[in-house]
């Protein structure tokens, strides 16, 4: 009797390197209950990574195997954590060329697309290339967002609960905006509870930037040290899997479009089997606004410099 095969489908692309790999370890030690695709242009790499996660999962509802593209497009949710990393002194704009180029490789090898089909964008720079695949992909706006702050904002919270001994998850802090060098702290609207953040009497004189600089530097040490960061993301892709396929509606700060300011950008949404519900507002003071406004200018600059690369043809 062959195995029962569950009926929701997570299909990761870009599934065979560390990140894609992360995120569907995650998935099973997490207990979802999907067909977890593999895909990847490696496929010597996705079986290798299929095998080995597969080895964790007799524990797990969930079942592991490589999969193709045309699979993938017809999955209820996409992750995409393929994509080019930028190395030391490479241009912004090959970056950007590159990676457009494989997100619209990746959109059109899925075709046909599932028109109910979410899609989670992890590959970097995440903003833009959320833009990006929902062009390529003609999905919904709300069907296309992107991981975006979520794994900033833990760190966030992670930092501070270590300076105030309280658990995270009881500190309610966003970092938001771009998912980059112009991210910035909601720190007006950070909540213990209901309390303030920063009326807690251990915050009293410190420097709330050096905070916001110690978290954005968290990526490029873990980077320095072992070349990749994965588990963190990993786990967050996989949580936000989870909340699609389980349809939760918790709120998360990912890169969705966002219609007051026209842009994708990272802000806090409810999630679920819809994709990206609703969107909230954050009541910011007139410095943190400023931040806000130097984001999504950033992000509408970059996504403009990558309209305007052409791709090189395939003929």
């Amino acid at each position: 009797m062959a195995p029962r095969v569950p009926n929701k489908r997570i299909s990761v692309i870009g599934g065979g390197g560390m990140v894609g790999a992360a995120t569907v370890n995650a998935l099973i030690l997490k207990g979802v209950a999907a067909e977890l695709l593999i895909v990847d242009v490696a496929p010597k790499a996705a079986e290798g990574q299929a095998l080995d996660i597969a080895d964790a999962s007799f524990n797990s509802p969930g079942v592991v195997r490589v999969g193709s593209y045309a699979e993938a497009g017809q999955s209820d949710l996409v992750i995409i954590t393929a994509g080019y990393p930028q190395k030391p002194g490479e241009p912004r704009s090959k970056l950007l060329g590159t990676n457009k180029s494989i997100m619209n490789d990746i959109c059109t090898q899925m075709q046909p697309i599932r028109p109910d089909m979410k899609i989670l964008v992890v590959a970097n720079p995440v903003d833009v290339l959320t833009h990006i695949v929902w062009q390529s992909s003609k999905l919904p706006k709300n069907q296309v967002f992107g991981s975006g702050t979520y794994l900033d904002s833990g760190r966030l919270r992670s930092q501070i609960a270590s300076m105030i001994d309280v658990h995270p998850q009881s500190i309610n802090a966003y970092v938001l905006g771009e998912h980059g060098d112009r991210q910035f702290v909601a720190w007006s609207a950070a909540r213990i509870q209901n309390t303030p953040l920063l009326d807690h009497p251990k915050l009293k004189g410190i420097e709330l930037d050096s905070i916001r600089q110690e978290v954005m530097r968290k990526a490029y040490a873990i980077i320095e040290a072992k070349r990749s960061t994965y588990f963190g993301i990993g786990m967050c892709s996989a949580t936000i899997a989870e909340s699609v396929l389980n349809n939760t509606q918790e709120v998360y700060p990912l890169v969705h479009w966002v219609e007051a300011h026209q842009a994708y950008i990272s802000w806090p949404c409810t999630v679920g089997s819809n994709g990206v519900d609703q969107s909230f507002d954050v009541p910011l003071n007139e410095q943190e606004q400023k931040a806000l406004g130097v984001a999504v200018a950033a992000i509408k600059d970059m996504v403009k410099e990558a309209e305007s690369i052409e791709e090189p043809r395939k003929d």
